[in-house]
């Protein structure tokens, strides 16, 4: 398998993560000092407030882009043993993951959150029980919506391929799957409307659909050819 990285924009947000952190602690130092000073409330409860939302932009670009393994990682490993016939882009298109191959094309939505992932068919949502309460509040680690993540996706990768080549948009769908890349998640979804996967599951998976649903080959080498060959340092 070819794994193709945007490992500029990894740094990036990395280093976006680490300033917020440090800046945020700076700020709460001060809020925290300006309390103590009289009349100086107003200013001192504004810092706090500052410091506290910037802490929380770095814990989630530190979770995502300073914590290894990263989501980029855990897929690649995940994959490791593909044959060359599959190309996986991490950072280089519409979709932060993009698989491409014998598989057919699959646009891999990761999420980090902990717990038992399933799927409730009445209420057409996915549902977290269990996972670090502290998480969901104050990291952002509440499972939210996938179907709207999927949703979101999906329309881009659309758009780009109607950018990139008109006649391939009308042959070739990006299939959506969700994997929870957190160790300590559960998942236990096999009635979900898309798949929905732990890590170890992955390769599996995509071995069974190259098998019982195989791509055409001509239409995956096409768009391949359009996007990078090399990673991006």
């Amino acid at each position: 398998m070819k794994v193709i990285v945007n490992h500029k924009i990894i740094k990036r947000r990395n280093k976006i993560g680490q300033v917020a952190t440090l800046g945020s602690l700076v700020v709460l130092a001060v809020g925290l000092y300006l309390s103590f000073q009289d009349g100086m409330m107003g200013f001192a409860l504004l810092a706090l407030a500052l410091g506290f939302f910037g802490s929380q932009i770095g814990v989630f670009l530190g979770n995502r882009w300073g914590r290894s393994p990263r989501p980029d990682e855990v897929i690649t490993a995940a994959l490791k043993g593909l044959d060359n016939r599959y190309t996986l882009y991490h950072y280089l298109t519409p979709v932060p993951h993009l698989l491409i191959g014998p598989a057919g094309v699959w646009n891999i939505i990761t999420y980090h959150q902990a717990g038992t992932i399933t799927y409730d068919e009445g209420k057409q949502r996915w549902k977290q029980k269990g996972g670090n309460t502290y998480l969901k509040i104050f990291a952002q680690e509440g499972l939210g919506r996938p179907d709207l993540d999927i949703e979101a996706f999906s329309n881009d990768m659309h758009k780009f391929l109607a950018k990139v080549d008109p006649k391939l948009q009308e042959t070739i769908k990006a299939k959506p799957i969700l994997l929870f890349v957190n160790e300590k998640a559960s998942v236990d979804a096999n009635n979900a409307p898309v798949p929905t996967l732990s890590p170890d599951k992955f390769k599996d998976f995509i071995r069974k659909t190259a098998k019982n649903d195989p791509a055409d080959t001509e239409q995956m080498e096409n768009l391949a050819a359009l996007l990078p060959k090399n990673d991006v340092e």
